[in-house]
């Protein structure tokens, strides 16, 4: 149980849950993401996804309607737990990872609720997941990745401050490091000297973290390329477009630093 391995994972309800069918789980960070994650759930359900590998949605607390529970098993969602805890991204994502290690899941994979990245690439990920890989990160900056309508500000940081920052400290060539769509084995998550389960992962703390820390500890990492499509005239982020930007930089530095290491806490 989740208690007894003295994890810190914020309180959690498990609203909907039809038992763990394959080996490989897609987790799927949602807030009134209405529409959105409707549409999402569309085209998962056209790959027949759910014949890959068990759905599950990590609720923040949407009151939309969005993630009704007979939508949700129509769509062949496994799971829906929702965080009663507090904590944004990184407090969503600890109890996600939490429950589906308790349940005992091999490869992970996670993507965002909003519908900008194209499910079609999560075969590729399991097929690098079940190839001996731990870290798939998406990335729409390679060979066959698809960037379109990304707000220049975010593509020109992505480019030019995050993904170097994260790749000269890492020792790793990251492309594209800000996005969650990604994947990694159990056995990383579970490595005690990454420790992913702590409290200082509140906002976007663990993305850029699990980026600097994993290619450092030897596991093996690749970028995949994915379509990113931001809608026209929208962006559909839960980051604000000045003071956020700016956190996440100060949280890309501080990663880089080892501000997270567990040995420092």
């Amino acid at each position: 149980m989740i208690n007894e391995k003295k994890w810190a994972v914020p309180s959690f309800e498990i609203k909907l849950w039809a038992d763990k069918k394959k080996n490989a789980c897609i987790i799927i960070p949602v807030i009134n993401e209405g529409d959105r994650i409707v549409n999402l759930l569309t085209k998962m359900n056209n790959l027949k996804i759910w014949d890959m590998a068990d759905i599950i949605i990590v609720d923040g607390g949407s009151t939309d309607g969005s993630l009704e529970t007979n939508r949700l098993i129509h769509f062949g969602v496994t799971g829906l737990i929702i965080k009663t805890g507090s904590g944004k991204l990184s407090a969503q994502l600890r109890c996600g990872y939490a429950f589906v290690l308790d349940k005992g899941y091999k490869n992970i994979i996670t993507i965002d609720g909003n519908d900008k990245d194209d499910p079609a690439s999560i075969p590729d990920f399991l097929n690098a997941l079940e190839n001996g890989y731990d870290f798939v990160q998406a990335s729409r900056f390679v060979k066959g990745g698809i960037a379109i309508n990304t707000p220049k500000s975010r593509d020109l940081a992505i480019k030019f401050i995050h993904a170097p920052v994260l790749s000269i400290a890492s020792g790793f060539h990251w492309t594209d490091t800000t996005q969650g769509f990604r994947a990694y084995s159990s056995k990383m998550l579970l490595d005690e000297r990454i420790a992913p389960f702590r409290d200082v992962f509140k906002t976007y703390e663990l993305l850029a973290y699990l980026s600097y820390i994993a290619p450092k500890l030897g596991y093996r990492c690749i970028e995949l390329p994915s379509s990113r499509i931001y809608p026209q005239g929208e962006v559909p982020t839960k980051i604000s477009s000045f003071k956020g930007n700016i956190d996440v930089l100060k949280i890309l530095f501080k990663a880089c630093l080892g501000h997270y290491n567990p040995s420092q806490k």
